[in-house]
């Protein structure tokens, strides 16, 4: 009779302390992908002022064609810059995957290209592009990025004669 009670005890404690566990890592995801969703709205938006609260102040932002960022001073640039480009500039999570202290998006990004990007002058032209990112939180804040953009197809609808 003990031992079945002590058994049972154990089997309790083991069982609270993964419930535990596994709703904290479900809050911590949660958390996770809301500061990710708030980083896309702050380039939807242009807001750069409520980048301290979203990026740590040693974030870095590594892109796929060897562009980076450091800091949020260097995200607020980028961000300014991009949208004097695209001053409509807008980005839509299509998918989005969250595991341990990384996020990981797929997203549809719109824009209208009134300002000079990557050499080209403006051609008034209406862009969609898909983008996959991936983020790793650090303290609730995005601490660094991976970005892949398409920008083989962004260059192409920007050059295209249509």
């Amino acid at each position: 009779m003990k031992n079945s009670f002590l058994s049972l005890l154990l089997l309790s404690a083991t069982a609270l302390f993964y419930s535990c566990g596994s709703e904290t890592h479900h809050m911590d995801l949660d958390a996770n992908r809301e500061v990710v969703k708030k980083y896309h709205e702050v380039w939807s938006n242009g807001q750069v002022n409520d980048l301290d609260k979203i990026l740590a102040s040693d974030f870095v932002c590594h892109f796929v064609d060897g562009i980076e960022w450091i800091g949020i001073e260097g995200a607020s640039g980028s961000i300014t810059s991009h949208r004097k480009s695209f001053p409509d500039w807008n980005e839509e999570i299509v998918d989005m995957i969250s595991e341990g202290d990384k996020v990981v998006t797929r997203f549809r990004s719109t824009g209208t290209q009134l300002g000079t990007f990557n050499g080209i002058e403006p051609t008034g032209k209406k862009v969609t592009i898909f983008e996959t990112a991936i983020y790793r939180i650090s303290n609730g804040k995005v601490a660094e990025q991976w970005g892949f953009p398409d920008v083989l197809s962004l260059n192409h609808q920007l050059d295209s004669k249509e």
